[in-house]
């Protein structure tokens, strides 16, 4: 039996009290995951990606483990949530314009001390200003650096068109503007390497096209370690009381933690493992979150039909945006229908082997998108459900 097919034989012995669809986290494979996180790290601590998670009680389980700190999170409404909810150290990745939460930030000694919002605007501070509401606490800021390398005078772009602020200038013009600013603290960079960490440089069957991303994120990591460690200093001229520098993910966490001017990494996909990460000459992890859906019909001689399994992930579409079939090993979609909102035929000779009622195991493409499919996660020790936990959306909140 393959170490695959023993994963199937343990999973169908776990849920099989339950119906699909159901989604479960293989805690062995999560802790492995997490432990090779932070051997990448080298001693650096890392700051757990909400996103990527979307379920507390996991959120809870890996910060317990020494050397992961803090988390990103992905909206301010979400940021406070978590505040109210005992995390102290909140930093959101992504800029708000949600003044109701900005309101509520402003006004609350507790959550102004444990958020810490995202900005590369001085128009984004207006916006928090106009949306104070008579709130007077001190608004904890963190400016974002672009990390796109540009080529060719700037003619070539390669990289997540984010943050505006691209030089160590201007940078420090905001840091300068922020602080300039009644209201408003400096206390963190953020520069998130997406062309790096978020890419597989070892594509199956396109070995021309692996081997220029892996010219490409050299390339980018020399060029983005340079500017970041100038744009620190020019922060910490004017801002000498900086308390962080966060930069990475899951496919780079070895090689932005070799930088001395970085403080912390983030990372969350690498826990899970979805199946975006298998294309990385980096690292190797365990799939940890999985998906089942149930045989519904048997149309034919090597054809099963399972219920739903259309969880396209966010992003350009493409075949590598959908969940793929996983287990038992052999199946495939059907080219002409592929993965369907309300079934989805597969094709193979396992499908032979498969009864109504049997489950089909799914991994997605990315990590805690999965999470706004179902309620609630089934943690699995060995071939034994241990506890049910509600993710985001079973605790009753779709952020986005």
């Amino acid at each position: 039996m393959t170490a695959r097919a023993a994963d199937r034989a343990r999973y169908d012995r776990a849920t099989a009290h339950l119906d699909a669809p159901v989604a479960i986290v293989d805690l062995e494979a999560f802790d492995a995951n997490a432990d090779d996180l932070l051997r990448r790290a080298g001693g650096k601590p890392i700051r757990v990606a909400s996103k990527s998670v979307r379920c507390r009680a996991l959120l809870e389980r890996v910060l317990a483990k020494d050397g992961f700190a803090g988390v990103m999170s992905f909206t301010l409404a979400e940021s406070l949530w978590l505040a109210r909810s005992g995390f102290e150290d909140v930093l959101l990745a992504y800029p708000s314009a949600d003044r109701a939460r900005y309101a509520e930030l402003t006004a609350d000694p507790k959550l102004a001390s444990a958020v810490t919002v995202m900005i590369d605007d001085v128009a984004q501070l207006d916006l928090v200003d106009a949306a104070r509401d008579g709130g007077r606490e001190v608004v904890r800021v963190c400016l974002e650096l672009d990390t796109s390398l540009k080529l060719f005078g700037g003619r070539v772009r390669v990289g997540a068109r984010r943050s505006p602020l691209h030089s160590p200038a201007e940078v420090a013009d905001l840091a300068r503007a922020v602080a300039r600013r009644p209201g408003f603290e400096v206390v963190g960079v953020m520069a998130y390497e997406g062309h790096v960490a978020g890419v597989g440089d070892a594509v199956a069957g396109r070995p021309l096209r692996s081997r220029a991303v892996r010219l490409m994120q050299a390339a980018a990591r020399r060029e983005l370690a340079e500017r970041r460690a100038a744009v620190v200093r020019a922060v910490r001229a004017v801002a000498p009381g900086l308390e962080f520098v966060n930069g990475g993910g899951t496919g780079s966490v070895q090689h932005t933690a070799a930088e001395d001017a970085v403080t912390e990494i983030a990372a969350g996909s690498g826990l899970y493992v979805p199946r975006l990460f298998d294309n990385y000459t980096s690292f190797r992890g365990r799939p940890a979150a999985l998906f089942a859906q149930p045989v519904v019909r048997r149309p034919g001689v090597g054809v099963v039909t399972v219920l739903g399994g259309g969880y396209p992930a966010s992003g350009a579409a493409g075949k590598d945006r959908l969940p793929v079939p996983y287990l038992p090993e052999g199946l495939r979609y059907d080219p002409q229908e592929g993965p369907g909102e309300v079934q989805t035929p597969l094709l193979g000779t396992p499908a032979d082997d498969l009864l109504i009622g049997d489950k089909v195991w799914f991994r997605h493409a990315k990590a805690g998108e999965l999470c706004e499919r179902f309620d609630t996660l089934h943690l699995v020790e060995g071939d034994t459900v241990t506890a049910t936990v509600p993710t985001y959306r079973g605790e009753g909140h779709t952020f986005l």
